[in-house]
Formats: structure tokens, C-alpha cells, sequence
């Protein structure tokens, strides 16, 4: 499936990348974003990532949003909306409950309609 994401430091550098892996590794936490994130905290040595921006293909999902908040990254940045399973603005927003410890900006919809077409592409070919 053709979802990435990458985590970006303070100073613009890559220091995270992830794609979506659960088929390949069985683990259903293996979103993109989740070992954007592990990626990072391993190369850092911590698990706070403030400051950070996570881009990413597609809105993220309750799971990996709630990772970026506990993680504390400061911005995500993602392509295409989801409205089935997104926690950035479509079904829900965890990203920005204030009821939560951290906030984390949201700019959803950068080059919306590429991500959607690398992803009708890619289902185009598997669905009925």
C-alpha cells in the first residue's frame, strides 16, 4: 500500500520514515506513521519528538494520531483526508482535543490529489 510518512527535526532533517507494513510484517500497528515515529525515537534516543513534523500520504487514523500526540510532535502534515478512519478533521480530532495533554497542528490536504491518485492507482487494480 502506498502510504509513507516521514519525521522531520526542528532543523529540516529527516530523522524518521515509515510505510505502511502490516501485511508484510502481521503487525497491525505497522502504520506508516507508528514507525515514522519508532525510527525517530530510536535515532534521538527519546521518545519525546517535540518540535518535529510528521508528513505523511494519508490523513492518520485514531491509532497513530494518538501516537503523535503522546510523542509530542509539534505538526502533521498529510496529503489525502480519510473520512472511514481519519482523527485529524474527518471522523474525528484527536490531534487537537483539547481535552488532551498536547495539541499538534494540522495542515491536511498538501498535494491532495497526487496522494489520492497514487492510491486509486494502487487499489484500482485489486478491488472489483
Amino acid at each position: 500500500m502506498p502510504v509513507g510518512a516521514v519525521l522531520i527535526s526542528p532543523d529540516g532533517v529527516t530523522i524518521g520514515e515509515g510505510w505502511n507494513a502490516r501485511e508484510a510484517t502481521g503487525d497491525p500497528t505497522a502504520h506508516a506513521e507508528i514507525l515514522a515515529l519508532r525510527s525517530a525515537a530510536r535515532l534521538l534516543g527519546r521518545w519525546n519528538l517535540a518540535g518535529c513534523t510528521i508528513a505523511a500520504t494519508v490523513e492518520p487514523c485514531t491509532m497513530c494520531a494518538g501516537a503523535i500526540v503522546a510523542a509530542r510532535v509539534d505538526t502533521v502534515v498529510f496529503g489525502c483526508w480519510e473520512g472511514k478512519t481519519g482523527a485529524a478533521g474527518s471522523l474525528w480530532d484527536v490531534l487537537r482535543d483539547r481535552r488532551l495533554t498536547h495539541r499538534v497542528q494540522v495542515r491536511g490536504g498538501v498535494l491532495e490529489q497526487e496522494c489520492a491518485a497514487l492510491l486509486q492507482t494502487f487499489f484500482a487494480g485489486r478491488r472489483p
